[in-house]
């Protein structure tokens, strides 16, 4: 299979953060990893733009100022989507269809279930700017839910929550009611498998690795993995190379690294479980694969291990599109009835 063979090949990227608070350059081919000129070197068709907020104090202050931040960051993803050759995409068709017209497909989400300043209804503010999926955290516990690295600088205990909060609990559910998908990439593992559990569309790890492979506490492990794959979940394998490799630097491990994260998920779990989301401008990046231009590199590799055509189509993206559609058809179906905030009912069996 030769690259011309994989030219109309899909590509969605599925965690790129943007630069703040001077905002993206984006048609600029500058220093950043993913621009328009580097995603169409490389045959990127979508990416998911993140407005990421660094967890700050669960305060009336620290909810103000992440809202905020989220909001203007949305704006500003927004506006890359009106960029010439770009479009804003906030469906699983609209995605399709901008690749079928050679035309980048800008997908916003956010990072960091602070976002909300504490207040569900501003997941309806997400929503009507397109938001596909948000993070339940980050690095710290957050009013949602507890996070794999707490950080005591912000008076966080081993566990705050137990998991999920009974404010995270209802985020899920009106996330289900909205057709926002919950992302439990930086969570503890308690809250990634309440999600998992509670949530009516399956859950996606939109920016992790396998644990079996590198022992750190971003990454997910067979437990967590099999939960993933009995309730239809997916994990997007990330560039960071602390997260590929414990204690490696970029420059020390290259594309080989992540496909064997993509190769330990596949036969654990099966390749419609598996995508990819690079973290570029986030930390993310490793030799031969610095920035978008260079995707070709890890198809490259994907096929040298045997990856034929149809399973490229569903690690780079069909999987993707997969969730993202289930997740519409939960939002037209609306919500099953009202949900308990201290317990919501498991999600139904797959």
């Amino acid at each position: 299979m030769t690259h011309q063979d994989l030219a109309d090949l899909l590509v969605i990227d599925t965690h790129v953060d943007i630069p703040w608070p001077e905002g993206p350059d984006f048609l600029s081919d500058g220093p950043r990893c993913v621009d328009l000129p580097k995603v169409r070197r490389g045959g990127v068709g979508a990416v998911c733009f993140a407005a990421y907020v660094p967890q700050g104090r669960r305060d009336a202050a620290g909810h103000g100022a992440a809202k905020g931040r989220a909001l203007a960051m949305l704006d500003a993803i927004a506006a890359m989507g009106n960029a010439p050759g770009a479009v804003l995409a906030t469906t699983a068709d609209a995605i399709a269809a901008a690749h079928r017209d050679d035309c980048f497909a800008v997908v916003p989400v956010v990072e960091n279930g602070a976002a909300l300043g504490g207040d569900l209804a501003t997941l309806d503010d997400f929503a009507a700017r397109g938001v596909r999926y948000m993070t339940m955290t980050h690095n710290g516990h957050n009013d949602l839910a507890d996070a794999a690295i707490p950080r005591a600088e912000f008076g966080d205990a081993a566990v705050l929550h137990g998991g999920l909060s009974e404010l995270g609990r209802a985020a899920v559910a009106r996330m289900n009611e909205l057709g926002i998908l919950v992302d439990v990439s930086h969570a503890a593992k308690s809250t990634m498998m309440q999600a998992a559990r509670l949530s009516r569309t399956p859950v996606i790890a939109t920016h992790s690795c396998a644990r079996a492979l590198c022992d750190h506490p971003r990454n997910l492990d067979d437990e967590q993995l099999d939960m993933l794959a009995a309730t239809g979940g997916l994990i997007q394998i990330t560039m960071v190379s602390a997260f590929l490799k414990r204690g490696a630097k970029p420059p020390e491990i290259g594309v080989e690294a992540i496909a064997d994260h993509v190769d330990y998920v596949v036969r654990r779990i099966g390749v419609e479980h598996v995508g990819i989301g690079t973290d570029f401008d986030g930390g993310g990046g490793v030799a031969g694969y610095m920035n978008a231009a260079e995707t070709p590199a890890l198809t490259a590799e994907l096929v040298r291990r045997g990856y034929d055509r149809a399973a490229l189509e569903k690690i780079w993206g069909g999987n993707f599109l997969r969730l993202l559609r289930q997740a519409e058809q939960v939002r037209q179906q609306g919500a099953a009835g009202p949900v308990s905030v201290a317990g919501a009912a498991p999600a139904a069996a797959r």
